[in-house]
């Protein structure tokens, strides 16, 4: 999944690879991460040619880290946090 938006200012595109795993709801569920589920973000940043900028990824803050997972989560058709 590719994404537009912004580090820092600056334009970009980050690529996702976006694993929600939905918990069971069941009282018999093994973990609370069973019951409950979790959700596993792992991105590339790129610039706006799509090559990789470990430049850009490097100026990123908490902050940033956050709000791209956010975008991610919430572009991802299949994001049901219910």
């Amino acid at each position: 999944m590719l994404l537009e938006t912004r580090i820092c200012g600056i334009p970009c595109r980050v690529d996702a690879t976006v694993l929600v795993v939905p918990g069971r709801m069941s009282w018999n569920a093994p973990s609370d991460l069973d019951y409950w589920g979790y959700t596993e973000i792992d991105f590339t940043v790129l610039d706006r040619r799509g090559r990789p900028a470990p430049w850009l990824e490097r100026k990123m803050t908490d902050y940033d880290r956050e709000r791209l997972e956010e975008e991610l989560l919430n572009a991802h058709t299949n994001y049901d946090p219910y």
